[in-house]
């Protein structure tokens, strides 16, 4: 359907490309029986400038001209599609127009159709995920929404083993609500765990309980299904984006980090609470009013311990110098993440021991 939609803007070639799970490769859809052909590197390559930095990329040869388009869902990047023209073809606004256009209907095609059969799926993984990552994923919201007031975005890693680290996001009118949590333990159970917490959440939050009511029934579905013997950290908040209050209870998670005019301003560790499923006390609600443009920082505990060959952990300190460097970049929030992600994976050689998930909300403007 692309590559007829393409021909008739008169290209001679018209390929979709998703990206993987590390949001490391562009994987093109291809006919043939495997429907996946060579991936193409996002550093450092046109393909990967359109698909980080949203933006047209376009490249001349004597044979002809190639474009580069993002494919977006709403604001989830979903990859790039490529149109590649003849030396006849007129290089103008209007035909980038069109392409776009054309690129808006496929990003909602491959969504739409995904949920029908397992090609486009199967393209974008490059190693089998395990069980346990399967259902992880399969639980997750889009990795990113934006509108002009929030942006919220997240990542799993190691994405083909992730485990007991997840997190959960819902847009309802001015308040964005948000959650990290993190399951003790790895493999299925630990899967299990993170998704009774995020069930009870969902379950609590949509029958219009309040936020220390939600964590409760959450408290109370992890204990009641394994006993005082299993927990989940998390960290349950609601920011409203018409007076920029973000309100938050710690379950025993490490606490955020806030940005302000590019670098880290604050831990927002004023009460940590237990985690989830075990009974040792009370919770508190804490409050911090946000400025527009402030960006705030989840994350779970793999993130920091993440070790070297040497031993070196990653670290609150590193993680705070990275986030300050790319908020002084003037990235955006999915580019922010999906940079940090591979910086924490190149401090382990690409082989992580833990779960290390992050999630980053930005108060762009208030009502």
């Amino acid at each position: 359907l692309a590559q007829e939609a393409g021909r008739h803007l008169g290209a001679d070639r018209t390929v979709i490309y998703r990206v993987d799970y590390d949001q490391v490769l562009l994987v093109p859809l291809v006919d043939g029986p495997n429907r996946a052909g060579d991936p193409v590197q996002i550093e450092g390559t046109l393909a990967g400038r359109a698909f980080a930095e949203l933006v047209r990329s376009d490249s001349r040869a004597a044979a002809g001209w190639t474009l580069w388009l993002p494919l977006l869902d709403g604001t989830e990047r979903l990859g790039v599609i490529e149109f590649t023209f003849g030396r006849a073809a007129q290089a103008d606004d209007r035909l980038r127009d069109d392409c776009a256009e054309v690129a808006t209907l496929i990003a909602e095609l491959l969504i739409t159709r995904s949920s029908y059969g397992d090609a486009i799926e199967s393209a974008r993984r490059r190693v089998p995920l395990t069980l346990a990552a399967e259902l992880q994923w399969h639980l997750l919201p889009p990795l990113t929404f934006i509108n002009p007031r929030v942006g919220i975005s997240g990542v799993l890693v190691p994405t083909a083993d992730v485990a007991g680290d997840s997190f959960d996001y819902a847009i309802n009118g001015d308040v964005a609500h948000v959650a990290i949590v993190d399951a003790m333990g790895h493999g299925l159970e630990a899967t299990l765990l993170s998704s009774v917490a995020l069930g009870a959440l969902r379950n609590a939050r949509r029958s219009g309980l309040g936020m220390l009511e939600t964590v409760s029934a959450m408290d109370r579905g992890v204990a009641a299904q394994f006993g005082p013997e299993k927990f989940v950290t998390a960290i349950v908040a609601e920011l409203d984006a018409g007076t920029g209050v973000w309100r938050w209870v710690t379950c025993g998670h490490p606490p955020a980090l806030l940005v302000r005019q590019h670098r880290v301003v604050k831990m927002l560790d004023e009460a940590v609470g237990p985690p989830l499923g075990l009974p040792l006390g009370d919770r508190e609600t804490s409050e911090e009013r946000l400025e527009p443009g402030d960006r705030l920082l989840l994350y779970s505990d793999g993130v920091i311990e993440a070790r070297n060959d040497a031993g070196e952990f990653f670290g609150t300190e590193r993680l705070v110098e990275f986030v300050s460097k790319e908020a002084l970049a003037g990235r955006p929030v999915p580019e922010t993440l999906r940079r940090l992600n591979l910086a924490i994976l190149a401090h382990q050689a690409g082989a992580l021991q833990d779960d290390a998930t992050t999630v980053l909300v930005e108060l762009r403007s208030r009502r």
